[in-house]
């Protein structure tokens, strides 16, 4: 069994496609299709069910499958540390982010870090503080950066503080309360908002706010993006509230501070165990 055999299978199986798996491996189809016929031979078992139109795994290809992506990621964090020990820097770095970063400025970052590893690949992805934290403890993602309501730490992880924030409110120009300095949580009772969707960290940190203070309001717009929510307040369709040196007023836009309103803290996220070099890079720099 080679690992180019592997390769192939896991292609295959990605992209349900012995045509797409061959552009993909940058190697004709017949070679790649001879390639996993010969290792269905050497395993005695069919991986693939095959027509003219589909290609599906079959149960023995569902078993094998992790081994097989499992086996190529030992083989590539064997090179990736092999080259570490000579102080070169390579493979894969994958950055799991929520879309409110402020503690740091992550393109500074990237940039300096791909200045001084060129030769590692860096995937960024950008979801909800706990799901970025239980992919860091499965091991799908090397580092996090998170945001998570005031007093509330990260579970299951390693993690650092690397900053704090107030939320204010995002108001459209021609909102009544636009013209304030200053306002306070009870000011907003009555106001409908867009937010986060219910049950993420970033909902939670206003969703805390307004029950401590024994509030009820109305959300009736959620969405993850954040551009998404500010231009439902920059059309008076809702208030939003957001961490002040994320917002940047704009002609149709103002925040305002909410004097008792919500807080929230970000994190550097990651886990000690089985650290990949590129992550250990990218820790030191931050």
């Amino acid at each position: 069994m080679e690992l180019q055999q592997l390769r192939y299978v896991v292609a295959v199986a990605e992209l349900s496609s012995f045509t797409k798996a061959a552009a993909r491996c940058f190697v004709v189809q017949s070679a790649l299709s001879h390639q996993v016929k010969a290792l269905e031979k050497e395993l005695g078992v069919t991986l693939f069910a095959r027509t003219s139109r589909r290609v599906e795994l079959t149960a023995a290809g569902r078993a094998f499958l992790p081994g097989a992506r499992a086996s190529l990621d030992a083989a590539e964090r064997a090179g990736d540390e092999a080259a570490a020990a000579v102080g070169e820097v390579r493979g894969r770095l994958t950055v799991g982010m929520i879309p409110t970063v402020t503690a740091v400025s992550v393109p500074a970052v990237l940039k300096e870090f791909r200045d001084a590893h060129p030769h590692v690949r860096v995937a960024l992805q950008v979801g909800g503080s706990d799901t970025i934290a239980a992919e860091i403890a499965a091991g799908e993602t090397d580092v996090g950066l998170l945001g998570l309501p005031a007093g509330r730490e990260p579970r299951g992880v390693d993690w650092r503080q690397i900053g704090s924030d107030r939320l204010v409110a995002v108001l459209a120009r021609q909102h009544r309360l636009a013209d304030h300095e200053s306002i306070g949580i009870d000011d907003l009772a009555q106001e409908a908002f867009a937010d986060f969707p219910v049950g993420s960290p970033g909902r939670a940190q206003s969703d805390l706010a307004f029950s401590a203070a024994g509030i009820s309001r109305d959300v009736p717009f959620e969405a993850m993006s954040t551009e998404i929510l500010l231009d439902l307040a920059r059309e008076n369709l809702a208030v939003t509230l957001l961490p002040s040196r994320y917002v940047r007023a704009d002609d149709g836009l103002v925040a305002v501070p909410v004097v008792d309103g919500p807080s929230r803290v970000e994190y550097l996220a990651w886990s000690e165990f089985n650290l990949s070099p590129a992550a250990r890079a990218f820790l030191r720099l931050l």
